[in-house]
């Protein structure tokens, strides 16, 4: 056989695979439409993701991946791991809620599913969903033979806190790959290149003093808040000498208990986010300064406990390159005049443009300057080659965070675009595994896009994670939350 038919054979094979790969997610739809609700009605916010995990994890085992839980020190963190040898293709996606963004989906109200919870209004549990199927689709190919490699499937709590994928990269779990993929929710369907996001550091500054009565001896106490309140006016005033793409801002996690009682202990938790891991870093490092000048100030002392510190988000060329040939190739989904209507009634409530939904996919993105976020995914994104997309399960101009970002995600708006997004990232999966000149490219232009950068991360290199921070809102609102989840699960086959 001639070379050129070689490879004509060789494409052939690898385009018969992805379309096995596609028609299986195809047979799957309900079943992926059957995970993503029952996480959306799971609601669990970031690190408390204990149900969604677990259903998640018993996913994968069940489609042959050997599953580690706990990861790096997260109980709700996992690794799922098909296939043997190289490439060693990694997938990474998120799966937290917020707090009190519970909202009843296919209304175009706010209508909380229990008031005051936690909840999805971003469709991070449709970014697993999406992983997951696409993950099972792959695997399928991987048992018959037809590609070979390792498929390595992170799951990454806490991404609302920025919390686990810095320690998974610290910890070594990255060592051994060759190229990441991350996928997530939007209301357009496209794929970026370059650096797409900031860096951010989240550290929490806890103040000690002395109490005392406020009424009858205020002189004998040292008032913690008052610390606080003063690192707030330091920071304030030094906001004139921030870069532009710099970012401050914070809540006050402990301010005392009754106005009568000085504080004898307060606290304030900040996210500090600068263009680069330096400059995030030199933000952290004044508002430090600025925390010992309040203590000095109030005779009070302050210590700071780093919570996550994440690098800048950025894509690969060729990465970039291959999704959206994929994007391009899947298409947008067919949206009915129904799920039309709907969008355009749910925009208009929410006090957006009001187009109703995309109808094509949008051009590749970047490279141009990054959008003032964070995304706990930077770290690896400077450590291996990766890629990341963003699918269309979500109403184009509706905000996330805001019941509108809710409002949407257990339809078939979203059960349509968890389809179209689980055919690219298996179909991009497909083509990495299948092309070793694919991945040199990969590698060559990775050293090329990060020379003169030495990563190190931002994080402690010793000690734990911080875990426990939405424990008691869960105490609270778990109980009433778990009267709602979906008793129908997913069986993929």
């Amino acid at each position: 056989m001639r070379m050129d038919d070689a490879g004509a054979a060789e494409d052939a094979a690898t385009t018969d695979v992805k379309a096995r790969c596609l028609s299986w997610i195809d047979r799957n739809r309900d079943e992926a439409a059957r995970l993503n609700d029952a996480l959306f009605y799971f609601g669990e916010p970031s690190l408390e993701e204990y149900e969604t995990a677990k259903l998640l994890c018993r996913v994968l085992s069940e489609a042959g991946f050997s599953v580690e839980t706990g990861i790096s020190g997260f109980p709700t963190a996992f690794l799922a791991t098909i296939g043997e040898g190289a490439p060693v293709i990694a997938l990474h996606a998120e799966y937290d809620g917020n707090p009190d963004n519970s909202q009843e989906s296919g209304v175009t109200e706010p209508r909380p599913i229990v008031e005051g919870a936690p909840g999805h209004a971003e469709g991070h549990q449709a970014n697993a969903t999406v992983m997951v199927t696409a993950a099972l689709a792959v695997a399928e190919a991987i048992k018959r033979g037809e590609v070979r490699g390792t498929l390595k499937v992170f799951g990454a709590p806490g991404e609302e806190i920025a919390a686990s994928r810095p320690y998974f990269v610290r910890d070594g779990y990255f060592d051994d790959v060759d190229l990441a993929l991350h996928n997530h929710i939007r209301g357009s369907f496209y794929t970026e290149v370059g650096q797409t996001q900031i860096s951010a550091i989240s550290a929490e500054f806890t103040f000690s003093g002395e109490s005392a009565h406020a009424g009858l001896n205020p002189w004998d106490g040292r008032d913690a808040l008052d610390a606080v309140v003063l690192m707030d006016m330091g920071l304030a005033q030094h906001r004139e000498h921030m870069k532009p793409d710099m970012r401050a801002h914070r809540v006050i996690t402990d301010g005392g208990q009754q106005p009568n009682v000085i504080p004898a202990r307060a606290a304030v938790w900040w996210y500090f986010r600068g263009f680069s891991a330096a400059d995030a870093r030199a933000l952290f490092e004044q508002a430090c300064r600025i925390a010992d000048g309040a203590a000095l100030m109030t005779r009070t002392s302050v210590s700071v406990e780093i919570k996550s510190a994440v690098w800048p988000t950025r894509c690969n060329t060729v990465l970039a390159d291959v999704l959206q040939a994929n994007i391009l190739s899947v298409g947008m989904p067919d949206w009915t005049e129904e799920e039309q209507a709907f969008a355009r009634r749910l925009q208009e409530a929410a006090g957006v443009p009001a187009p109703g939904l995309d109808t094509a996919p949008k051009p590749m993105l970047g490279p141009d300057m990054p959008e003032p976020s964070s995304n706990d995914c930077g770290d690896i994104s400077w450590v291996v080659p990766m890629g990341r997309f963003w699918f269309p399960g979500g109403v184009p101009h509706v905000r996330f965070h805001h019941w509108s970002g809710g409002a949407m995600l257990a339809t078939s708006i979203t059960h349509k675009g968890i389809v179209a997004g689980a055919k690219v990232l298996a179909g991009a999966i497909c083509d990495c595994l299948a092309d070793p000149a694919l991945l040199n490219r990969v590698r060559t232009t990775f050293r090329a896009e990060i020379a003169g950068v030495e990563y190190a991360p931002l994080i402690p290199l010793q000690g734990t994670p911080r875990l426990g921070v939405h424990a008691r809102l869960m105490e609270r609102f778990r109980p009433e939350m778990a009267k709602h989840y979906r008793t129908e699960l997913p069986r993929f086959r």
